[in-house]
């Protein structure tokens, strides 16, 4: 009688961590799903609007200068914590004509060999 006892409940309590698994496989599942169709649904509410992100340089943890596209007109602001400012204005040949900066053609290097290349000039010689 005790060994039925004993058998019955390594049953109920198997049969309790398979339920509590699938519990957890469907939650994980479900957020994965909604995740996904919410920023589905954000790419959507986004696109087609009249403004544009070109570019974002950060100053410091909450200051910003961005470039925005708006129309055919680039805005230059500046933005901080509570505050946005616009600096100035400019058109697509003043855009053009910006030098790109040092981190840009940092940023730009090829493979992993070049940036060993570049790394060994600056170490010191043996």
């Amino acid at each position: 009688m005790v060994k039925v006892a004993v058998q019955a409940s390594r049953l109920n309590n198997l049969a309790e961590i398979l339920s509590l698994l699938l519990i957890l496989v469907f939650v994980l599942s479900l957020t994965y799903f909604v995740t996904r169709w919410v920023a589905v649904y954000q790419k959507g509410q986004v696109k087609g609007r009249n403004l544009q992100v070109v570019e974002t340089l950060r100053i410091t943890n909450n200051k910003f200068i961005q470039i925005v596209k708006a129309g055919d007109e680039y805005l230059v602001i500046a933005i901080g914590k509570d505050e946005v400012h616009l600096l100035t204005r400019l058109t697509k040949e003043q855009l053009e004509k910006l030098p790109a900066s040092d981190t840009d053609r940092e940023l730009s290097v090829g493979n992993f060999k070049d940036v060993l290349e570049k790394m060994k000039e600056h170490l010191p010689k043996k």
